[in-house]
């Protein structure tokens, strides 16, 4: 089943349950997949929504950044929460070493030698991961590559 209309289904299946922690998580993460598709004029694919689960995920880690230094506890056990719930529509993520290894393969691929190449071994990896890691770990992972 496309994961858009996954979400959508149980979106409908928290609201008859109501479950309101679903309901509210997956209310905001199909606002955030309608915003785009208006944004870029075309209804997104599998790579894109996956992406806005990512970034609904980094929005969540950063209020409970926010929220330990306000000393909110309420606060980030509510983000911890939704954060289960949208880890629940990822791929499985990949380990260290597997995306140590894809890392290396690309940048023997494209011939990468400095950090000037890091965009284009990103790029490439990134399409290639299709969403099993974060930005930020495959750029380190990829910095580390090409530093050495």
């Amino acid at each position: 089943m496309e994961l858009r209309a996954r979400v959508e289904n149980d979106l409908k299946d928290a609201m008859r349950a109501s479950d309101d922690l679903r309901k509210r998580t997956l209310r905001m993460v199909l606002a955030g997949i309608k915003f785009a598709d208006v944004d870029k004029g075309v209804k997104l694919e599998e790579p894109g929504i996956i992406a806005i689960f990512q970034k609904e995920i980094k929005a969540r880690r950063e209020a409970i950044l926010d929220a330990e230094k306000a000393n909110r506890g309420d606060l980030i056990q509510d983000s911890l929460d939704e954060i289960r719930v949208l880890e629940t529509y990822l791929p499985q993520p990949i380990s260290e070493v597997e995306l140590k290894a894809m890392a290396a393969d690309v940048v023997k691929e494209l011939n990468a030698v400095t950090p000037s190449d890091m965009g284009k071994v990103i790029k490439t990896l990134i399409g290639r991961l299709q969403g099993r890691a974060a930005g930020d770990q495959v750029s380190k992972v990829v910095r580390e590559l090409l530093q050495k």
